[in-house]
């Protein structure tokens, strides 16, 4: 027998919630076979079996919060015999396991609710897929998971499928009044994930960088004309033509007239450094939480090549299984809050970039034209954030400005690609 530890999954994390066992004990596995869904404060990772063989044991419940270096789960080979690597890791490990198998990890359920919230089978074997959140609602209201019906991928059981059975006649606990006594209890949840390193990340930033906040009027009409006159060809060739890319691009030039955009602040806020290529982030609200992904060498890219490399993070990141790699190295960010409905917004830079743009829902809005007469322009409000340490008004005018000017009139743009 041999115990899986748990390696190293990203600079700097020493532990991970385990968020999916994909196997079950007396499992017979193959290599590099998942076998676990873990989440750091990075991303959602997926942990494959190192070699063929029987799981035996899985040291941690759904929703613990497992240690790097520590044992998550026990395998045998095919021939009973332990592989060598693992069977050295587990005797440097033999020490500290018999205080992993007796203590309960941080964070554990008692022992009853731990059986609790052990995955349910459905009527046909498998196990109904639900994050330890919504298990956690559904035991609240003494309900059986199985009895709700799933609107997620697979038959995943989210937490509004949880709700609106509540609201079915009859659904809850044992009794009404117990079930309407329960509804009135504070649910206390831990701050963890992607979470708790957004909540950490934004203090930081709304606290150490003082923020200048600049908003503009942009008419996309005439971007949107264009892009509608290339959406066939682009769809033609597998891609998904959106505005992204074409604001991306127009960042990525204006940037070259106002490196100071594209920069970052030493520690001791003694130097500027400017970054080598434009590395364009987006957020995206994915079902763990805000990632920011971002499209690398922007600059160098053609619009093609933009909106593929956009298609890929953000279903990535929707997903939850975006790489390091995509996570590092961004230079500035957009925050698309109109796709949400949003109009206005105020973002908070992400350190250590030094500028945000907020791009707000497109809106058909009366405009005079050079005649004097009222026409119907397309309207998006945009609103940049500057770090005031470096980026005075000026700049940040004077760079949105040309900013603005691609996106007015896109085919300007054609005379700067290169």
């Amino acid at each position: 027998m041999s115990d899986f530890i748990l390696p190293d999954i990203g600079e700097g994390i020493v532990e991970c919630e385990l968020v999916k066992w994909l196997v079950s004990e007396g499992d017979l596995i193959e290599e590099d076979q998942p076998v676990a869904e873990v989440m750091t404060d990075k991303a959602l990772v997926e942990i494959p079996a190192p070699y063929k063989g029987r799981v035996t044991r899985l040291y941690w419940k759904e929703g613990d919060i497992a240690k790097v270096h520590a044992p998550l789960f026990e395998l045998v080979d095919e021939s009973g015999e332990a592989s060598g690597e693992q069977a050295k890791a587990s005797d440097e490990n033999k020490s500290a396991e018999p205080e992993t198998k007796q203590a309960e990890p941080e964070g554990s359920p008692e022992p009853a609710e731990a059986t609790a919230a052990s995955p349910e089978p459905r009527q046909d074997g498998q196990r109904i897929p639900a994050s330890p959140a919504v298990r956690r609602l559904v035991r609240e209201n003494e309900l059986t998971l199985s009895d709700i019906e799933g609107s997620g991928k697979d038959g995943r059981v989210l937490k509004a499928d949880v709700l609106a059975h509540l609201e079915q006649p009859g659904a809850g606990g044992s009794s009404a009044p117990a079930s309407k006594a329960q509804s009135q209890e504070v649910r206390i949840e831990p701050i963890k994930g992607m979470q708790a390193v957004m909540a950490k990340r934004m203090v930081a930033s709304a606290t150490t960088i003082p923020h200048f906040i600049f908003s503009e009027d942009i008419d996309v009409t005439e971007l949107l004309s264009l892009r509608q006159q290339l959406k066939p060809e682009a769809e033609a060739r597998g891609s998904r033509l959106t505005l992204m890319p074409f604001i991306m691009k127009a960042i990525a030039l204006a940037v070259r007239e106002y490196p100071v955009l594209n920069s970052q602040i030493n520690e001791d806020v003694t130097e500027i450094h400017y970054q080598p290529s434009c590395n364009i982030g987006m957020a995206v609200d994915s079902k763990i939480g805000l990632l920011v992904p971002n499209v690398k060498n922007v600059g160098q890219l053609t619009l093609l090549e933009i909106a593929d490399e956009v298609a890929r993070l953000t279903e990535a990141a929707r997903e939850g299984r975006v790489s390091q790699a995509d996570l590092k190295g961004g230079t500035i960010t957009i925050s698309n809050i109109g796709a949400l409905g949003g109009t206005y917004a105020a973002p908070i830079i992400n350190a250590p970039e030094v500028a945000i743009v907020a791009l707000g829902r497109t809106q058909k809005l009366p405009r005079f034209d050079a005649n004097g007469q009222v026409v119907e322009r397309a309207i998006m409000t945009i609103s940049w954030a500057g770090d005031h340490r470096i980026i005075d008004g000026g700049t940040i005018a004077r760079f949105n400005n040309l900013w603005k000017s691609y996106l007015e009139s896109p085919q300007s743009m054609l005379l700067h690609m290169g």
